[in-house]
Formats: structure tokens, C-alpha cells, sequence
């Protein structure tokens, strides 16, 4: 059936319309990030705002945590089919599984519909990383995971508040099944609170331009930036593109799990076939069909100008193909918690490779790997019989970012499906909130890949764990054999290097993917994080920047003579 022709709408409203889009998702973000309750939310700032209509197109999004929002349409459109002809106003609903639109358990998904009329029309969404979800590990990483029922509680498609009205029975349900409830509460309270300012804004333009102009700039903003879109694909190079990247191991002593991207490029169109990949595994490594699709739309979010908007226009010239079965499409009921650092990392890093001879002005290196290590324990300041139960995330020294055709890659700025979105917290806060003291925080010299332009050096953390009683800790990551890419000549940079020192004991090594670390009080954790890979051919790379890295301590003389 034909569509009815859209109203004309005057470019400079579309425009005041776009930017007030962009302004409502921003505040949403600012109200989650001072009401949130954990550091993991108000402090690392691991959450993301957006808007998506009912067919789960997205309309705007917040320049928060990328690898986020390219799934967020699959959950709208899950849950607007799920609840079609049975959403109210006054409505929450909620969101986790992977295998519905969710990334991995963790991130949790509140949805607040807008109405016009008494007809829904959009979804205002907050996604947030949660400390616990339950499962068999705390802090919901769990490395020794062969299925998703051991990762924590899956929430399909569920509606929390009825016309306004809690459904305390289910919130009970949920919030028995996370390690710290008030937490949760509260987190859950700001998440549902941030969609609710969306919602409220939302309204507040339609009321001020009306509906049908408001609707009419909507889709003139989406074929906006497919037009630009398109039109920075068409200034590459047709051909056929090859990349691969390589994931440390899956845990079980399987090295090397590949990710190949094959990338035909014709005038403004792309193909990403993804075919090629390892074969799933029995590890929380694999990604989901959502996970793996946003992974790729970051990757070409990462390629075209960062002036334009990214919504559903911006991604229609691509088409993704894939093999269920694989590690980056694995079948329902495979564990996936790990895959928004990895494979989605991969996934990204295999097709910017293969498309940087296309578009050398416009691919950058690979960013650090995410190593992260979670501590459960019990504080014994707190005036609690026994201590007060803590479970505390390890966000600080981030690994460095990836050097570009711009320049150096930046320092300590985090992992590449995240680029910059997750912040590292407060050590003084920190000190305050767990029984941890940080010796030492710094740039780690010569992590940074060699190039043109180098990337950008990782982190040192030195801290001892000020517990009375035996903490665990567990680890999800990557980047202990594999360092990030350099790319167009760049050198690749240092890997990850994590150390526990316990009293007469040797130091040990910390694995990427370990369960059950003993760690006993007064023990002393170096974590010591990847740099960021190089950019073009280290022999052009200008003195006088290397004289500057020197004097900042990013490099070593005997590493700048070598």
C-alpha cells in the first residue's frame, strides 16, 4: 500500500528539531548519572540514552557507550511485538536478554513509551550496565560460563509498572535475584526516571511544533544522514575488502578465535559478510545477532564524519551477512556476557582493516582491549557485624585509544567499542567506598604502538586490598597476547599485563578469563593496561612529537632510539 506523501517541513526546523532530539537524549544521561546509585553508573558512566519510533528505528541516541546503541532497535521492535495492542500510558517495561534486542545481562533496559493521543508512538530507553545480575559470579561476568542460564537472570520482553502502577511482586522477583538489592533499586529507579525525562521532553516538542511537523522532521533527519552517509561511502575506493582479527583465547584453551569480515563496497552501498568466523564456543566470547549488527554499525559510525547524526538512516546502506553458529551469531542459550568488549571489538577491528585501503583518511588504529577484574568482598570499616558485602568493578588505567589519520590516539581513554563513553572513577571516591588504597595511577610508558602518529599509552594501577578476610575476584577480558592494531604501517600496541603480589608468595599472573582468585588481605594488584595502536609508517613520524612524548613520559629515550 502506497505511503500518504509527508507534509513539507522547512530545513531549519528539521533542524531545530534534530538538535532538540539530540538535547533530550543528552539530559536523560545527565538525570541517570546523578541519581544513579553504583560507580559502575555514576561514576564510569557505563549507560545510554535514546529515542526509537514503535518499529524500532532509531531516532536519536546520546554519545555515551557506542556498542549499546546499535542494539536497541532490535529490543524496541521485540518489545513493541510482544505488547502490540497492550501498551498504556503510565507503562515500564524492561528488557535484559540478549537473544531479544539486549546486548548481554548486565545491560539492562528500561522502555517508557510516548504517546500521541492515545495512540504509542515511541520508545524513550535507558540501557545501563548493572553491578550484579545474579548468576553464579558476581558482578555477572562469569568466565567459566558454558551456558547463559549461568550468567545471570534473563528478563524477556516484561512490564514493570501497569498504567502507572508498580508490579512490586515482579520487582521483588528481580531484585532477590541480584547480590546487592538496594543497589539494584535504586539504579532501576534512575534508569526508569531518565526514560520518564525523554518521555516528558518528547511531549514537550510535539506540543510546541505539533505532531504532524514534529514527524515530518523526524524522517526528513533520517534521510539526512543516509544522504550523508551515502555520500561519504562513494568517496571510497569500490572493491572487494578483506580483514581479521584475532581474539586471545575463549578460556578453555582454545588460542587464536578468528573474525573475518569480507566487505564488498559498490558506489554507496556495503556488504559485510561475517561468514567466515570461528565457529561458536563454550564461552561467554560469543555474541548474539543484536550484539554482532551493533558492533558492525560502530564500526562504520567510526569511518564516516562524526558531524553526522547516528540514527537509522545513517545505517541503511549496509547489509550484514552472517552464519548462526558462529562466535559472532551464536545459537539461543550460548554464553555471551563478554561479547560487548569481545568479539564485539573483533568484529569492529576485522572490518575497519579490511576497509582502510578504501578510506586511508578515515580508518584509525585499534583501540586497547578491555581487561577488567571484579572484587567481592566484605568492608570491614563499616560498622556491620562481619563487614559490609561490596562488589567492586576495576574501571581505572583504562588501556589507551587508537592513534588516526588525526593524530595521536588518545591517552587512557578506554576500549574501542566504547571509545571514551566509559569513564574511569574517582580514586579518592573509590577509596572512600571500598577498602581498596591506590598506591599509584598513571600513564604506563611505552604501551603506545609505534607510527606516524602513536597511539596512546595505557594505565599503571598499584593498589592493595584493604580487606579483613579473604576478597574473590574474577576477570572477563582480552589483550594479553593480541595488543590493539596498528594500521596503514602503525605498530600494534602493548598488550595487557596484570599482576597479583601475595606475602611469600611468587607473583602471579592474572588471566583474561579466571573464576575464584583468592585474594587475601593486604595483597597487591599491578594492573597495567594495554596501549593504543599506531597509525601510519613509524619513520615519518615527526621528531619534535617525539621529543614531546619523551618530556610527557609517554616514551622511554632507549624506546624512541630503538
Amino acid at each position: 500500500m502506497a505511503q500518504p506523501p509527508r507534509p513539507p517541513v522547512d530545513p531549519i526546523v528539521a533542524s531545530v528539531i534534530q538538535h532538540r532530539l539530540l538535547a533530550i537524549v543528552g539530559e536523560m544521561g545527565e538525570a541517570m548519572l546523578r541519581t544513579s546509585y553504583s560507580q559502575i553508573l555514576n561514576s564510569s558512566r557505563d549507560f545510554s540514552t535514546a529515542i526509537c519510533d514503535l518499529d524500532g528505528r532509531l531516532v536519536a541516541q546520546a554519545e555515551h557507550v557506542p556498542i549499546h546503541v546499535g542494539a536497541l532497535p532490535y529490543a524496541a521492535k521485540a518489545m513493541t511485538e510482544f505488547f502490540a495492542g497492550d501498551i498504556h500510558e503510565g507503562d515500564v517495561f524492561l528488557l535484559n536478554d540478549p537473544y531479544h534486542g539486549g546486548n548481554h545481562l548486565p545491560d539492562l533496559t528500561a522502555f517508557v513509551p510516548v504517546f500521541a493521543g492515545d495512540r504509542p508512538r515511541f520508545w524513550s530507553i535507558n540501557r545501563a550496565h548493572q553491578s550484579d545480575i545474579g548468576g553464579a559470579t558476581h558482578g555477572a561476568y562469569n568466565a567459566a560460563a558454558t551456558d547463559i542460564w549461568q550468567e545471570g537472570i534473563r528478563i524477556t520482553p516484561l512490564r514493570l509498572y501497569d498504567r502507572g502502577v508498580v508490579r512490586r511482586d515482579l520487582l521483588q522477583m528481580i531484585a532477590t535475584n541480584v547480590r546487592h538489592p538496594r543497589d539494584f533499586r535504586g539504579d532501576l529507579a534512575a534508569m526508569i526516571g531518565s526514560a520518564h525525562v525523554g518521555e516528558r521532553r518528547l511531549l514537550t516538542l510535539a506540543g510546541e511544533f505539533g505532531w504532524p511537523v514534529t514527524d515530518a522532521a523526524i524522517e526528513a533527519v533520517l534521510d539526512g544522514a543516509e544522504r550523508q552517509t551515502r555520500a561519504e561511502i562513494t568517496r571510497w575506493k569500490d572493491g572487494i575488502y578483506r580483514g581479521e582479527a584475532l581474539l586471545d583465547d575463549d578460556g578453555r584453551g582454545h588460542n587464536d578465535i578468528h573474525i573475518r569480515a569480507t566487505v564488498t563496497k559498490r558506489g554507496s552501498d556495503l556488504t559485510i559478510d561475517l561468514s567466515d568466523s570461528h565457529e561458536q564456543v563454550a564461552s561467554f566470547v560469543n555474541s548474539s545477532y543484536p550484539n554482532m549488527y551493533s558492533a558492525v554499525v560502530v564500526a562504520l559510525s567510526y569511518l564516516i564524519d562524526p558531524q553526522t547524526p547516528k540514527n537509522d538512516g545513517t545505517f541503511r546502506p549496509i547489509t550484514v551477512i552472517a552464519k548462526p553458529g558462529t562466535v559472532v551469531w551464536a545459537n539461543p542459550g550460548a554464553p555471551v556476557t563478554l561479547a560487548t568488549n569481545h568479539c564485539a571489538q573483533e568484529i569492529l577491528e576485522a572490518i575497519v582493516k579490511a576497509l582502510a585501503p578504501a578510506c586511508p583518511d578515515r580508518a584509525m588504529a585499534g583501540w586497547g582491549r578491555r581487561f577488567r577484574i571484579a572484587i567481592q568482598g566484605k568492608d570491614p570499616r563499616a560498622n556491620i557485624p562481619g563487614g559490609k558485602p561490596f562488589i567492586w568493578h576495576f574501571f581505572q588505567a583504562r588501556p589507551g585509544g587508537g592513534a588516526s589519520p588525526a593524530g595521536d590516539g588518545w591517552p587512557g581513554a578506554g576500549e574501542w567499542q566504547a571509545a571514551g563513553g566509559i569513564k574511569f572513577g574517582s580514586l579518592e571516591v573509590t577509596e572512600v567506598r571500598f577498602p581498596l588504597f591506590f598506591r599509584r595511577h598513571e600513564f604506563r610508558p611505552d604501551s603506545g604502538g609505534k607510527g606516524k602518529y602513536r597511539g596512546g599509552p595505557g594505565g599503571v594501577v598499584e593498589m592493595v586490598v584493604e580487606t579483613a578476610e579473604p576478597a574473590v575476584g574474577n576477570t572477563a577480558g582480552d589483550g594479553v597476547r593480541h595488543g590493539a592494531c596498528g594500521i596503514l604501517g602503525g605498530i600494534d600496541g602493548v598488550p595487557h599485563r596484570y599482576t597479583l603480589f601475595s606475602e611469600g608468595q611468587p607473583p602471579r599472573p592474572i588471566r583474561t578469563k579466571e573464576v575464584g582468585i583468592e585474594i587475601d588481605p593486604g595483597d597487591v594488584l599491578v594492573l597495567e593496561s594495554g596501549g593504543g595502536g599506531g597509525w601510519g609508517d613509524p619513520a615519518s613520524r615527526n621528531r619534535d612529537a617525539t621529543a614531546r612524548d619523551i618530556e610527557n613520559g609517554f616514551i622511554t629515550p632507549s624506546t624512541a632510539e630503538g
